[in-house]
């Protein structure tokens, strides 16, 4: 399988490409493509250091849009108490996407990724909505 990639310019006009060309680790390049019309784009190359790389998930949220390290969701949902199996909880909280020990995770819910789709929906991203980050568990 081949990871999908999209890369935030951090310098200069800070932008999220998401039709990247190629990366080239070895010489540190990155190719984006720039859309200029409809129907034409042009191939850029920079140099890997003016970039942030996120890797895609493979998951997708509730609504079908798939989900990137440094996304925020927001999982909501109610469910019976599983330690009393009455009453209820509710949860209503933005997560950041993150990669650790070898697997994508909402920080601060220890609960798989996979398992909370069906009740969340990426809101936005920490590098075109830094405000999001306020609300997310950090």
């Amino acid at each position: 399988m081949i990871p999908k990639l999209r890369a935030w310019k951090k310098y200069d006009s800070p932008e999220m490409f998401r039709d990247i060309a190629f990366i080239d680790f070895n010489k540190k390049l990155l190719g984006v493509n720039y859309k200029v019309s409809k129907l034409t784009t042009r191939l850029d190359i920079e140099t890997l250091d003016k970039f942030i790389i996120m890797q895609s998930t493979g998951l997708k949220d509730k609504n079908g849009v798939e989900i990137y390290e440094g996304d925020v969701i927001n999982c909501r949902n109610s469910f019976r108490n599983p330690m009393t199996g009455s009453g209820s909880l509710s949860i209503n909280r933005d997560f950041k996407i993150i990669f650790e020990n070898g697997e994508f995770k909402a920080k601060g819910f220890d609960i798989r990724l996979k398992n909370i789709l069906s009740y969340s929906e990426v809101i936005g991203n920490i590098y075109e909505n830094p405000e999001l980050l306020e609300g997310a568990a950090r």
